[in-house]
């Protein structure tokens, strides 16, 4: 336990990048940037997943995955620092550069070093156990960042209680004895990972993550402008839409591990995609900021096991490649710095209300995917 604690603890660092959502609308507000514009600060943060991803895990092996995910975590907090220096809209874009590099890193060292301190027979419970406390520090993100706007006039001590917790992390890893497990098969590389991508089924498996990826962090930075938009209401209560998307997420993946037990995940996937969409059309359409929050609830409650299902079901399909699927799909949450770009780009042009057809038109793909897995899985079958 004592190995694992501080293991533990990476994944609530992890999460603490979804504090972006939030902190774009302030940065936004500050400065009056356009919604176009502000859509560029999580690009920022998310465009390091395809650059990084790839080229963190095969440094890991040379210099071990503790060492890694302490360089991942003190990036991070230099990240979550530099507001501090100066704040300016130029010192918030390099703070979400630091910010994407370090969480990047983390999200590649993080699991195999769970691995690593974790039983056997316990492993996939402390996996799903990780996810919920990582999608605990996202919920709890905005409220946090509220609080000290509310009472303190700055919501950028936000950042200050989230560099320290970061600092503090590695320090108490770095004083964990670990024994690694070295694996003896090469590590992913580009040529590799996109050699996959020939595969009809990888390749839809990859696009289907950027674009899941990217209705997260779309929702996540665009959902309070919407809210603002369509109600009139202040920043501070629009916030709270963010916190009901991550509340909707945190309780999906905590029933998704225990539904999954009886429901095979191609069909869980028809059906969390059909809530999702039920929940966007409630957006769209909801007549009072109360129904719009309830909507936001409901995808969150969709959305919030797609990754993971997308995820093993691309692993299921060729597991002797694992390695470089995982690759793959790590990049490909590189979506996640696209789709909120395209988001923004459509509320600056047409208004915030019908950029939720873009989130829209994601999940119409996702759903399409849904069919497109039963039916392969059926002609493998026969």
């Amino acid at each position: 336990m004592r190995k694992l604690f501080p293991v533990f603890l990476s994944f609530i660092v992890m999460g603490f990048v979804d504090i972006i959502g939030v902190a774009t609308g302030y940065v936004k507000q500050d400065f009056e940037l356009t919604d176009f514009i502000a859509q560029f600060l999580p690009m920022m943060v998310l465009l390091w997943f395809f650059v990084l991803s790839v080229p963190a895990g095969v440094l890991q092996d040379k210099i071990g995955k503790r060492n890694m995910l302490n360089l991942g975590m003190v990036v991070q907090a230099i990240g979550l620092g530099i507001p501090f220096i100066h704040y300016s809209f130029p010192m918030m874009f390099a703070s979400f550069i630091f910010l994407g590099i370090g969480n990047t890193i983390i999200q590649v060292s993080a699991n195999p070093l769970l691995q690593d301190v974790s039983p056997s027979d316990k492993l996939a419970s402390y996996m799903s156990t990780s996810q919920f406390v990582k999608a605990i520090v996202s919920f709890s993100g905005p409220i946090i960042a509220t609080f000290f706007a509310s009472y303190f006039g700055d919501w950028k001590l936000v950042f200050v209680v989230y560099g320290i917790t970061s600092l503090l992390a590695a320090f108490w890893l770095s004083m964990t004895p670990i024994v690694e497990s070295k694996p003896d098969r090469k590590p992913a590389s580009f040529a590799s990972c996109f050699g996959l991508l020939k595969n009809r089924f990888v390749a839809f498996m990859a696009l289907s993550i950027f674009l899941i990826v990217g209705v997260e962090v779309a929702i996540n930075t665009n959902i309070a402008n919407i809210l603002i938009a369509k109600y009139g209401i202040a920043l501070e209560t629009a916030a709270y839409g963010i916190s009901f998307f991550f509340a909707g997420e945190t309780i999906s993946r905590f029933l998704g591990a225990i539904i999954l037990n009886w429901i095979k995940p191609r069909l869980f996937l028809f059906l969390i995609t059909v809530l999702s969409l039920l929940g966007v059309v409630g957006v769209f359409l909801s007549p009072t900021n109360t129904i719009a929050f309830a909507s936001i609830f409901i995808v969150g409650l969709g959305v919030g096991n797609m990754f993971p299902i997308i995820f093993s079901l691309a692993l299921a399909k060729m597991p002797d490649r694992s390695n470089e699927i995982s690759g793959l799909l790590i990049m490909a949450v590189s979506g996640g710095a696209v789709i909120p770009l395209v988001m923004g780009f459509v509320s600056t042009t047409f208004g915030p209300l019908v950029s939720i057809l873009v989130i829209g038109a994601c999940l119409l793909y996702i759903l399409w995917v849904s069919f497109y897995v039963r039916k392969n899985q059926e002609a493998v079958q026969s």
